[in-house]
Parts: C-alpha cells; sequence; structure tokens
C-alpha cells in the first residue's frame, strides 16, 4: 500500500501532465486560429480582387474567349483651308510683365520656370518638334502672347518636350491634337502656371498653335494644335503662334487613322497612330 508521500508524488505527477497536456492543447488551438484567420482573409482578398478585376455585367472576357474591342472613331471630313493668321485688334505695348506662378502639384517632368519680369511684344520664334510621324514646324508669335511664347521656348530649350507623347486626338466636334504633358495622360503639367492672354477676337481654326488649361489663368505646358475644325471653341485659350501647312498634313494622316474612344462617336481619346516628340529645336 503506498504511503501518504507516495500518494502526493503521484499526484504531483499527475497535476504537472495534465498542465503540459493543457499548454499544448491551447497552443494547437492559437495555431489554427491564426491560420484560419490567414485563410479568411486569403478567401476575402480574393474574392475582392476577383470582383474588381472581372466585369460580370459586361461579360468575362477570359471566359467568353471575345476580346473587347476597340472604338475608333476617324476624321472624315478636314477642311484644307488655312485659317487667317490671328491678330490682336490693338497692339500690346512694347514690353508686359510676365508673372510664373509655383502651383501645389508637383511638375511632371523637372525643370525650371522661367524668370519673372518684362518680355518684348514683337519678333517670332522658329520651332521645330522631331516626331514620329516627322517635323512639326511651329511659328511662335510674341505679339498675340509673349508669356506665352516665352514660356514655350523656355520648356523646350530644357527638353521638357523630349521623349513625350502626344495624348488627345479629337476628330468630332473639334479637330484639335494636345501634347505637352510628359506623363501622357492629359493630367501633367511643369508645376507652375501663368496668366491667360485671351481677348474677345480670338478665332480657332486650322493651323492655330495654342495653349490647352484647366481653367482661367491655369496655363503651364499643354498645347494643341487645329488641324482642321475649330470654330466651336470659346476664346478661353492663348494663341500664341500657327503650323504650317506641310505640318498639318501629316497630322491629317493621324486622324484619319482615328482616336481610341471609350464609346462609339466620341471622337475623343489617344491617337490610334501614336504621335511621339522625340525633341524640340529652338531656332536661333
Amino acid at each position: 500500500m503506498p504511503t501518504n508521500e507516495q500518494r502526493r508524488a503521484a499526484a504531483k505527477r499527475k497535476l504537472e501532465r495534465q498542465m503540459v497536456y493543457r499548454q499544448e492543447r491551447a497552443k494547437k488551438r492559437r495555431i489554427i486560429a491564426v491560420v484560419s484567420t490567414v485563410v479568411v482573409v486569403a478567401l476575402v482578398g480574393g474574392g475582392v480582387w476577383f470582383l474588381a478585376t472581372h466585369d460580370f455585367g459586361n461579360g468575362d472576357a477570359s471566359a467568353s474567349e471575345t476580346p473587347q474591342q476597340e472604338s475608333v472613331d476617324k476624321a472624315e471630313k478636314i477642311p484644307t483651308a488655312m485659317h487667317q493668321i490671328p491678330k490682336r485688334p490693338q497692339a500690346l505695348p512694347e514690353k508686359v510683365n510676365c508673372e510664373y506662378t509655383k502651383g501645389q502639384e508637383p511638375a511632371a517632368k523637372e525643370n525650371t520656370p522661367p524668370a519673372n519680369g518684362e518680355q518684348p511684344t514683337t519678333g517670332t520664334v522658329a520651332v521645330t518638334l522631331g516626331t514620329s510621324i516627322g517635323d512639326l514646324k511651329f511659328n511662335l508669335d510674341r505679339s498675340l502672347a509673349p508669356c506665352t511664347v516665352n514660356n514655350f521656348v523656355n520648356l523646350a530649350q530644357q527638353k521638357y518636350f523630349d521623349n513625350t507623347t502626344c495624348h488627345r486626338l479629337v476628330v468630332t466636334g473639334i479637330q484639335v491634337l494636345q501634347c505637352g504633358d510628359p506623363g501622357g495622360n492629359g493630367m501633367g503639367g511643369p508645376g507652375y502656371s501663368f496668366k491667360d492672354e485671351v481677348y474677345p477676337e480670338l478665332t480657332y481654326g486650322r493651323g492655330v498653335l495654342a495653349m490647352a488649361n484647366s481653367g482661367p489663368d491655369t496655363n503651364g505646358s499643354q498645347f494643341f494644335i487645329v488641324y482642321g475644325d475649330g470654330a466651336n471653341l470659346q476664346p478661353k485659350y492663348n494663341v500664341f503662334g500657327t503650323v504650317d501647312e506641310e505640318s498639318l498634313k501629316k497630322i491629317d494622316e493621324v486622324a484619319k487613322t482615328g482616336t481610341i474612344s471609350q464609346s462609339p462617336g466620341q471622337g475623343d481619346g489617344k491617337p490610334k497612330t501614336p504621335v511621339d516628340i522625340k525633341s524640340a529645336a529652338v531656332a536661333n
């Protein structure tokens, strides 16, 4: 018969075994809980990814094996008559003050803004864009928009336009090719802006070179070439020069291949034939 001391020792060993067993069970439960949580998160995340990347309303392309078709709108009628060269109804003084104000958005490409101060209002500057469709030749006119000309020349000399693409082509309503955003999505600019240089008599048409903007006094680096119809444009965009006829013929061919639109008939999107700017040379 075991003594009391032996009984106490046996009870102690039994208690120790039970404690070890409970600890091992608790550890297993924690491991199972962690694994279960990971699995649930993975399933939820996978479900979110699946819903985000598969449009059930429009059909799953991988399931139907039918790729989505691009909507390409083409310019069918392009006016060939050159627009009358713009001219201010009243000449500017010999010099005007230009201010380039830093904005809140960062520059799409590193550059140094033009210096603030007076700029002459006479003379022209020849600029040639070397592009994937050939050379596009501009004649910038200070008498139209001296601050805009100064800005464009400054950016061109810094190679700001080099290795960028013309991100927008419009073929219906108005007919323009828009460039000047290094990001290629129409959202980028030089990180600063300057005031409008417009007047009520401004009109737009084939051969006109103008600044794009997002509202009053928001000019930056984006510009557009009117290769055809521009009659529907309001006088809200700085006209700062012209584009020669041979250059326009090259843009005509791009417009005839079409613009990639989000919906048929929209006529506004990325050019189907890329227009990539390789260089911008300013004549001395």
